[in-house]
């Protein structure tokens, strides 16, 4: 579950992002509607890694500076607005093999990272690999295909990746 943040103002980073989403968006014939923004916004005040489902983007557009011209924002909605970005590559659809999807904020399409998801308590850590990118690279040669996403998942349970002193592990070693 998330919990609540307060939005704070977004950085140079973040702004030229949004900025490039806008673009996206625009390039496509669509426009930036007060509902999709505000379902964009909700990624901007995440600390980066974190994966929201759909009541969690919800619940979190509440929490929101802009809530009051949002509240009309129904969950059919935010459902639309996740699916049209997952299809513009704007956000990436997740499957934690649980029963509802989550969703993140795909910053830099061009740095793929993968997924550790404890089996036992639901949270993942995320990992960048090289040597997962240079067999993506040439599957894709072999193949002749152009890869859109990839994702590796690994299920693991907590005994893996708790940390000598209980907490849960950032895997900051598999980062190498």
């Amino acid at each position: 579950m998330a919990t609540p943040t307060m939005a704070l103002p977004l950085s140079t980073q973040a702004e030229q992002l949004k900025e490039r989403l806008l673009d996206t968006l625009r390039q496509r014939g669509l426009r930036m509607t007060p509902q999709r923004e505000a379902v964009l916004d909700v990624f901007f005040t995440l600390p980066e890694g974190d994966h929201l489902t759909v009541e969690e983007i919800f619940e979190e557009m509440g929490n929101q500076p802009q809530a009051e011209l949002t509240a009309s924002v129904s969950l059919a909605t935010t459902y639309r607005t996740l699916k049209l970005f997952v299809s513009m590559g704007i956000i990436r659809e997740l499957d934690f093999s649980e029963d509802h999807k989550h969703y993140e904020l795909i910053r830099n399409p061009e740095a793929p990272h993968h997924h550790i998801i404890c089996m036992d308590c639901g949270k993942t850590a995320e990992f960048e690999s090289p040597e997962i990118a240079a067999l993506v690279e040439r599957l894709a040669r072999e193949k002749n295909i152009t890869v859109v996403d990839a994702q590796l998942k690994i299920f693991a349970e907590c005994a893996n990746m708790v940390d000598d002193d209980g907490m849960f592990s950032d895997h900051d070693s598999l980062k190498k």
